[in-house]
């Protein structure tokens, strides 16, 4: 590989924010307010993780990259529906994100119900609308991945016992339950979804799904650290709201030092999983390393 990761991801981000403008409804296209709302909640934010590993991951299975592209959007749309969701009062009332005012601050709270709704509907229309394999088997179960990761047996799940568990105190597996369902099932998503586009041996398919489910858990113990240490303006959302909230996270149940460990830990797994695929892993590599240090 020619360029280093730092190009690598820029170059990706910027195409695929493109893609992003594409997939969504025009802003003059009625009802209007709801399109322009929904652009709102997608574009220009974020650092675009999730399609990150869907493109590393389809790079490693030789995928065409227009397949990917369509996954990747998908996966996003889904996260950006979640983040409209959490945000709401109902569920984490939160008022900043992305370094913006929130989708129901910024529009309504009605609306944002329902940026919600057409972000997540937008995403599984995608997945039907285009060929992303090769043959309509394969398709089907990749349909039907995204939406265990996104339903009652992932992420809304994960979300679920989050609610419930406020002012709890949860051990460690109970909590790590919670995460790879609610935020280590999406990106375990993208990662198979990205590889499905391509070419990949169930065995391959079964190392990469180890490793996403590695990296989803690090990627939520280093937002427990950062929301416990880092300042709003970095985070570009509310910092220490979940002590604020009462909810278990890996620094309130380990301590920093600990949750530092376990995300050494979990990355180091992560990259024992990509062994056997040696140069083609290297973006992945790549990325398992920014999730723990969060910075190109």
């Amino acid at each position: 590989m020619n360029t280093d990761f730092s190009a690598w991801a820029v170059a990706r981000q910027s195409r695929f924010e493109e893609v992003l403008r594409d997939v969504l409804p025009q802003p003059e296209i009625a009802p209007q307010r709801l399109h322009q709302a929904m652009r709102y909640a997608v574009l220009d934010g974020g650092k675009r993780v999730r399609p990150l590993l869907a493109f590393a991951a389809g790079e490693l299975a030789a995928a065409e990259v227009e397949r990917v592209n369509i996954v990747a959007a998908a996966v996003e749309l889904i996260h950006a529906y979640s983040l409209v969701h959490d945000d709401m009062p109902c569920m984490d009332d939160d008022v900043l994100r992305r370094g913006k005012p929130t989708c129901h601050v910024q529009y309504d709270e009605a609306t944002a119900l329902l940026v919600g709704d057409s972000l997540q509907s937008l995403a599984f229309q995608l997945l039907v609308e285009h060929r992303l394999s090769d043959g309509p088997q394969q398709q089907l179960a990749m349909i039907k991945l995204l939406a265990v990761a996104s339903g009652s047996r992932g992420m809304a799940g994960g979300q679920a016992i989050d609610l419930d568990s406020v002012g709890k105190s949860l051990s460690l597996p109970e909590l790590e339950f919670m995460h790879i369902h609610k935020t280590g099932a999406l990106i375990r998503a993208a990662v198979l979804l990205g590889a499905q586009c391509g070419h990949v041996s169930a065995e391959q398919l079964a190392k990469l799904d180890h490793y996403g489910k590695c990296v989803g858990l690090a990627f939520q113990v280093v937002d427990d650290v950062l929301d416990a240490e880092a300042d709003t303006a970095t985070l570009g959302k509310t910092a220490g709201k979940d002590e604020d909230n009462d909810k278990p996270t890996y620094v309130s149940l380990l301590g920093v030092v600990a949750a530092r460990e376990m995300v050494k830990n979990l990355h180091a797994e992560a990259l024992d999983s990509l062994v056997d695929f040696g140069d083609a892993g290297q973006r992945l590599r790549e990325l398992a390393d920014f999730i723990v240090l969060r910075k190109f």
